[in-house]
């Protein structure tokens, strides 16, 4: 189809054709929205999930276990005949206030596409070496853990023999077992923090069942070699996060993989001027995650960054179900909001703010914790007032945390605000 022949107006246009655009935009097409477009700029959808080929997901959404290719297909086969059309290979270049998206292609060259509700699911990417700024040398041999993954998985070509890992998100740590699955030997893992940033499970079935050491409050001071990686030192850091002088270790490797963070992809979301926020690096959102600007809604992990898909996919069908209604209906009216604030030991919220008149039965609350903690209670409150307490045996920063408050509860909010905190059981009590 050519660029005259294409249409240019769509109900809803999802920018991204990962698990959280997939579910975003079927679930928009089953509200009422008629046209609906997927823009992806791979070449194929399923996003990041194409090269996650270990198991692990569905457990929550389809009551079974999958790998990521398996998940993302799942989705994949339910848009032919759905009436969804989708341009793969497509970038898009810049999204504006009144909803128009430019984008680009070689089979239809620039496009200016307009939407009555967008939503965005650009997903995230990799904090690099730059970001961190590791000293020593500039060597081949130093890659991101997920760069990694596309290169065995996908291309098929062995990054390395000797292996090191900086940071244990759950990236890295399914690397380690993947690398000594293809044969080369993983050194350890290596973690700043005084506690890993993964899921407990990928420690035990990673590292634990295949004897890769774990150091924690660690981290690279120094990366040797000519036109390869030969040598890592490694410290140990003291609870300002400096290395501590005289506990250097070092590791004779050949391949440093990067697991040290991921960073929601915003570009263009800051461009079209949505509020964002500083503690997830994300847009703002309502309950029903629309952003600052109305109509435009975002999911998934480009709002923050998630632990499990399957929450990634019930998101991203509450905002693709919002934006159907929009689309179909237009703005909703404006009312009473509600700002949630982090307290003690939670980083963030999200939503960040809530729409009493938007929620049906219940709205949910997520967030992640700041360390590692035991037998707590997660303790909503108003002023003075404790609207609902939750208890809690085991939390981490690795972990997202999920919390549902009751539309009654709401109504008790004084001056528009509630606040969720963390506190030891023995203290809340």
């Amino acid at each position: 189809m050519s660029g005259t022949e294409r249409q240019t107006k769509y109900d809803v246009i999802v920018v991204g054709g990962g698990p959280a655009g997939l579910a975003a935009a079927l679930e928009a097409k089953e509200t009422g929205a008629e046209k609906v477009l997927i823009l992806e700029r791979n070449h194929e959808l399923g996003g990041i999930l194409n090269q996650c080929i270990h198991n692990g997901f569905g457990l929550h959404h389809f009551k079974e276990e999958l790998t990521g290719p398996e998940y993302a297909g799942r989705f994949i086969s339910r848009l032919p005949g759905s009436g969804i059309e989708v341009m793969a290979d497509t970038m898009v270049l810049e999204i504006t206030p009144d909803k128009t998206v430019h984008a680009m292609n070689s089979r239809d060259g620039y496009m200016q596409l307009t939407a009555s509700a967008i939503v965005l699911t650009m997903g995230c990417r990799e904090r690099t070496r730059g970001a961190i700024a590791i000293p020593g040398d500039r060597p081949a041999g130093i890659f991101t853990a997920g760069a990694a993954q596309l290169y065995v998985n996908v291309e098929g070509y062995m990054v390395g023999r000797r292996v090191l890992i900086l940071g244990s998100g759950d990236i890295g740590l399914i690397m380690a077992r993947r690398m000594t699955l293809e044969g080369a030997k993983v050194l350890g893992c290596v973690e700043l923090m005084p506690y890993s940033n993964g899921l407990n499970r990928n420690i035990v079935q990673c590292l634990n069942d295949y004897n890769i050491p774990l150091y924690l409050s660690h981290t690279i001071t120094n990366i040797q070699g000519d036109k390869r990686v030969e040598k890592v030192t490694v410290s140990k850091v003291d609870e300002n996060r400096r290395p501590i002088p005289g506990t250097e270790m070092e590791f004779e490797c050949d391949t440093v993989l990067l697991s040290v963070g991921l960073i929601p992809e915003n570009e263009l979301s800051r461009q079209a001027g949505i509020r964002m926020d500083r503690r997830t690096n994300g847009p703002e959102v309502y309950e029903n995650m629309e952003t600052s600007i109305p109509g435009v809604f975002a999911s998934g992990n480009v709002v923050h960054v998630h632990d499990l898909v399957d929450f990634v996919t019930a998101e991203s069908q509450r905002a693709g179900k919002a934006a159907a209604l929009f689309a179909l209906h237009g703005e909703t009216p404006p009312g009473e909001e509600i700002l949630v604030e982090n307290g003690a030991c939670v980083n963030y919220t999200v939503p960040q703010k809530i729409r009493p008149e938007n929620v049906g039965k219940f709205v949910e609350i997520f967030f992640r914790v700041n360390f590692v903690y035991r037998d707590v209670v997660i303790r909503v409150t108003s002023g003075e007032e404790v609207l609902a307490s939750y208890k809690r045996e085991h939390m981490a920063p690795g972990e997202m945390e999920k919390i549902v408050l009751p539309k009654a509860l709401l109504e008790k909010a004084r001056d528009g605000k509630i606040r969720v905190s963390v506190e030891k059981e023995a203290q809340a009590e």
